[in-house]
């Protein structure tokens, strides 16, 4: 439930900022009338990510077993890579991102209402298909539909709130370190959410090696026990993981982890030449 309350909340931090800057930036430049097609684009984004985390909640349903275990490995791999496109871009634009909106806004402005709707749209909407996709392979993940969703529902009910008092200018928070720390979390979580999509892939017999048994402590962490659903919940751990699980998951932790951490270099100043 954490793992899935920290996506939320990130997530809907970033679409949230993202709406109190447009909003901010009509508000003070004297087009407030301009604010309905901000909510209609945002309306939109968030009706189209609730009806993908539904087709896929009970579309999968329908399948056969092997086919429900290839698609939740296929999902599972697509959703960590979005993530991991999403924190990075974050880390990268995350100081540029109001004078970026702001431009876009411009442009939209000057071209009319269905501009300003589609500039709202994609900007939530891309935070909301994140979610919505990441938050379902963590549920198939867990085997556990409810906790996973009310997670995630919290966490964007907190990134509502947190978002409003942004906005009122009642709270101030490092940004850049809040991405930054739970950046590297949600790097952690994928790597789990990966290990798990390659153990549905070899379910589905897509992959090889499932009975090939890195480690099995299922008798000193039980998965119905407390601590290993607390353990399953947050990093999806499993007490029997598959060599090639371990493999995957390895390889994409360590560089990713490596790569999001090291200090950004930024370009030095260069000196007047000496005569």
């Amino acid at each position: 439930m954490f793992a899935n309350y920290l996506i939320g909340l990130r997530e809907g931090l970033e679409a949230t900022l993202v709406v109190c800057i447009l909003v901010a930036y009509l508000v003070k430049t004297g087009n407030r009338s301009k604010l309905p097609p901000i909510w209609l684009g945002v309306g939109i984004a968030v009706a189209l990510s609730l009806t993908v985390g539904a087709v896929l909640q009970f579309g999968s349903t329908q399948l056969t077993f092997e086919a429900q275990e290839a698609l939740g490995g296929v999902l599972s791999i697509v959703a960590v890579g979005l993530v991991t496109t999403m924190v990075f871009w974050m880390r990268r634009t995350a100081r540029h991102l109001k004078a970026e909106l702001h431009g876009k806004l411009d442009e939209a402005l000057a071209i009319g209402t269905g501009a300003l709707v589609a500039t709202a749209f994609l900007a939530v909407g891309r935070e909301g298909l994140e979610t919505a996709l990441f938050v379902w392979s963590a549920a198939q993940a867990t085997d556990d539909g409810a906790r996973p969703l009310a997670g995630a529902v919290l966490g964007l009910l907190s990134a509502v709130v947190l978002g409003w008092l942004f906005y009122r200018g009642a709270l101030r928070i490092n940004l850049a370190k809040f991405f930054t720390w739970t950046g590297a979390v949600l790097v952690v979580i994928a790597a789990g959410v990966l290990a798990y999509g390659v153990h549905d892939l070899q379910e589905a017999s897509i992959l090889p090696g499932l009975d090939n048994r890195l480690f099995d402590i299922s008798a000193t962490i039980p998965p119905d026990s407390w601590y290993g659903a607390l353990l399953k919940g947050i990093f999806n751990f499993q007490p029997n993981p598959s060599v090639l699980q371990a493999i995957f998951w390895v390889l994409y932790l360590l560089p990713v982890l490596f790569l999001f951490l090291r200090p950004t270099r930024h370009p030095a100043t260069p000196t007047p030449a000496t005569a």
